[in-house]
């Protein structure tokens, strides 16, 4: 549905987080996730600020979100166990 067809749907990053939940585009995000990835990611679209929120349009970041590739973070309690591993493992050999 385009603009002509009624306009954008304006919603505040904790909506927004809400949606893609319940659409199942994520299985969870925090509004201070949705923040922190459109402060980062020049392909973000385009943030208004109403008062004091930041408002998105939420039929352009419906696809962003569902076309988006992750890239999940370091796992520092798993990395600290393997170091450990690899080590006895050297002493082992």
């Amino acid at each position: 549905m385009g603009e002509a067809e009624g306009g954008p749907d304006m919603v505040s990053f904790r909506e927004l987080a809400r949606r893609l939940v319940a659409a199942g585009i994520v299985d969870t995000i925090s509004h201070q996730r949705v923040s922190k990835i459109a402060n980062s990611d020049p392909k973000f679209p385009p943030v208004t600020k109403v008062g004091t929120s930041n408002v998105v349009d939420y039929r352009l970041a419906e696809p962003y979100f569902r076309n988006r590739v992750t890239r999940p973070g370091w796992r520092t309690d798993i990395k600290g166990k393997r170091a450990e591993q690899r080590k006895g493992e050297a002493q082992d050999g």
